[in-house]
């Protein structure tokens, strides 16, 4: 027997994902799995999801529910779910930083907020799968969302209004701890790679940061490149299991196994002309760090803006692998991480204190787009 469900479909940033209301799906979150994956097309083989609302790779194959507040100082609660494509799994173990840019709009326009009839509003979004509020800024008139407007975001063809996302005390949101393993950097024994030094940060999303030098890469290489590199991506594959371990994510390999959303992996390298998929320049003087992001095990074309917050925070952390290799001097109210689609500018407020490291909060600005909705069918 089918099923419907109430939904949009939204553009946040450089994703796109199915979106509803709490109220409309069991109130059993043990049938949700089903729902969302049918919804998406999940699992398929092919890993085109033609079956689904889904588009075969992890940044379009994705979930959000948003409700009511549970917490005190929170506007709306916003549940991440990233459907995996070939396989049949759902993981809420992370937050999507690109979607969490639809989640005040979302709530705006259906009425969960009082905002008013024109101005700024800022509604404060309280993420459950991280347990960290987020303060999303934005733009109304006549009682809705501002969608129009003139801000380019890498990945994205045309313009939008600016959505300010201030991610709040993000350090330790998948650990509890911004240094999970309590150090800068540590050294892995990597399969068919041998010994690497990487570091482990926990912002916004748990990460693993290696030197492209370590791995026999460049830095600059395409999505593409990487994802068929065989070695590369064995190699990486293991330094995940590793570090989900060594971060306490997972008890063992095999549970790591399991967990496919965190830690995401960023290969890192120092400033240089690098080429964006559209084929233009990305000269050396304009970027502080050069990023090569993986997630679910799919090289990005755009970073995913957890793993951009986060690569932002570890690049002022003393000792880390980004740290080492960012330019020196570089601004952190306005860091600018080169990646395969363009420059993204990140603000990290990032101090040392007696007890050790601490965040205060990660900036930056999306767009979002409602692309339809009505009824979806699982």
């Amino acid at each position: 027997m089918r099923r419907r469900y109430p939904a949009a479909f939204i553009r946040g940033g450089t994703s796109k994902a199915l979106v509803f209301h709490v109220r409309d799906l069991p109130a059993d979150r043990a049938e949700w799995d089903e729902i969302f994956m049918k919804a998406m097309g999940t699992p398929d083989r092919y890993g085109r999801q033609l079956n689904g609302m889904g588009g075969g790779v992890s940044s379009l194959s994705k979930v959000c529910v948003v409700g009511p507040p549970s917490v005190p100082g929170a506007d709306v609660d916003y549940t991440f779910a990233q459907v995996q494509v070939q396989d049949a799994m759902v993981d809420y173990s992370g937050n999507c930083g690109n979607m969490s840019s639809a989640i005040g709009p979302f709530a705006v326009d259906e009425g969960l907020v009082d905002a008013p009839l024109s101005g700024e509003v800022c509604v404060r979004i309280h993420n459950t799968n991280t347990r960290k509020i987020i303060a999303s800024r934005f733009e109304v008139r006549e009682g809705r969302s501002v969608e129009t407007g003139n801000l380019a975001i890498p990945g994205v063809d045309g313009t939008g209004a600016p959505v300010r996302l201030d991610f709040l005390s993000p350090g330790g949101a998948s650990t509890g701890k911004l240094l999970p393993s309590a150090t800068a950097s540590q050294e892995f024994e990597i399969r068919g790679v041998g010994r690497v030094t990487a570091s482990l940060v926990d912002a916004a999303n748990a990460c693993v940061f290696v030197a492209a030098s370590d791995l026999g890469l460049a830095g600059g290489e395409s999505p593409e490149e990487l994802g068929s590199n065989a070695r590369v991506m064995s190699a990486l594959a293991d330094l995940r299991l590793q570090a989900s371990v060594a971060m306490g994510i997972a008890p063992d390999i095999a549970a790591a196994a399991a967990i496919r959303m965190i830690p995401l992996i960023a290969i890192v390298s120092a400033p240089q002309h690098t080429t964006t998929l559209s084929g233009e320049a990305i000269e050396a003087g304009t970027a502080d760090l050069v990023v090569r992001m993986l997630s679910n095990g799919q090289p990005h074309r755009a970073l995913p803006l957890t793993g951009s917050l986060c690569t932002a925070v570890a690049m002022q952390i003393e000792g880390s692998v980004p740290a080492r290799l960012a330019r020196a001097g570089r601004d952190p109210s306005a860091l600018r991480i080169a990646m395969p689609s363009g420059v993204l500018t990140v603000a990290a407020d990032v101090g040392r204190t007696p007890e050790g490291w601490h965040v205060a909060h990660g900036s930056f600005y999306r767009t979002t787009r409602r692309l339809f909705d009505g009824h979806v069918y699982a």
